[in-house]
């Protein structure tokens, strides 16, 4: 595995490559979510570049950016066993120029959900993807659906910029108990880590009720409402989307189907998850369904 840090020579080993690229975009601290991206682009190319970069431009004022988990070392060692290629570890002035001024702005898809709390957020993310895609190059990208709505914006980026790369969801991982795996859980406390279970209890949950043949939206956002609120955690949002435009559904889900998304703090922890309404298996999150 080689591992570089200067642009010119990710370029310079991205060039010697053979056959199609497979990429994984990172922030590091890695756990099994990251490694699942990594297999699956492993499967699916002839090589595999991963990127280890804490991106600054999509943290805003009181985040957690300093205090965001690293352990590069132990980022290296699953790579290597994992069989990745080229890793790419750039310091921050290897990624943005002392007078950066250009940022991608994918429009309406980033003013909902996490965009509403965040507005900042996405700018940054497609920003750097973008700079990303164009100095890897990869044939194909994976990114995991636990923040769907950043795979949706990605799509959307992707799409209306021309870019040859195709864009891979990948389920989310989680714990046995159904915590989604996130680097941001070491974080949490014994008690917080409890707590947090109500996320993808509240989304089970929905699914079971919409699978019972509940499709009105409001009583499904209300059913995860309530297992949130008996978990004590503070809400940011609750939301029952349309799976391609992330708009708010009001009324009966209709046969596009919809995603259950939530965003709510743990203690001091933000955390999101979500799960698809129209799919007996979302996200990792099956249940027996009668035929």
């Amino acid at each position: 595995m080689i591992v570089v840090s200067e642009k010119s020579a990710l370029r310079l080993e991205r060039k010697g490559m053979i056959g199609t690229v497979g990429f994984v975009p990172t922030m590091g601290f890695l756990h099994e979510g990251h490694l699942s991206l990594i297999k699956e682009a492993k499967k699916e190319n002839d090589c595999v570049v991963v990127s280890i970069f804490v991106n600054p431009t999509q943290f805003g004022v009181n985040e957690d950016l300093e205090a965001y988990p690293k352990n590069i070392k132990k980022d290296l060692q699953l790579c290597e066993a994992a069989g990745v290629d080229l890793v790419w570890v750039p310091e921050n002035e290897n990624v943005y120029h002392t007078h950066h001024t250009t940022s991608v702005h994918v429009g309406e898809l980033t003013s909902v959900l996490c965009g509403k709390s965040r507005p900042d957020h996405f700018d940054g993310v497609t920003t750097v993807v973008a700079k990303l895609f164009n100095l890897v190059r990869p044939d194909q990208a994976y990114f995991g659906q636990k923040d769907y709505q950043q795979l949706a914006i990605i799509r959307a980026m992707v799409r209306d910029l021309d870019m040859s790369i195709k864009i891979v969801g990948m389920p989310t991982i989680r714990e046995v108990d159904g915590l989604a795996k996130s680097s941001r859980n070491s974080y949490l406390s014994d008690k917080e880590r409890r707590k947090a279970l109500a996320l993808s209890k509240g989304l089970q949950r929905a699914r079971r009720a919409f699978f019972a043949g509940m499709r009105e939206a409001n009583a499904l956002r209300s059913m995860i409402v309530g297992t949130l609120d008996d978990a004590q955690l503070v809400i940011d949002y609750v939301e029952i989307v349309h799976p391609d435009t992330l708009i708010s559904i009001q009324g009966q889900i209709n046969e596009f189907g919809g995603v259950a998304a939530i965003a709510a703090f743990v203690g001091s922890t933000r955390l999101i998850d979500n799960a698809r309404l129209d799919l007996e298996e979302s996200n990792n999150l099956p249940f027996p369904i009668k035929k």
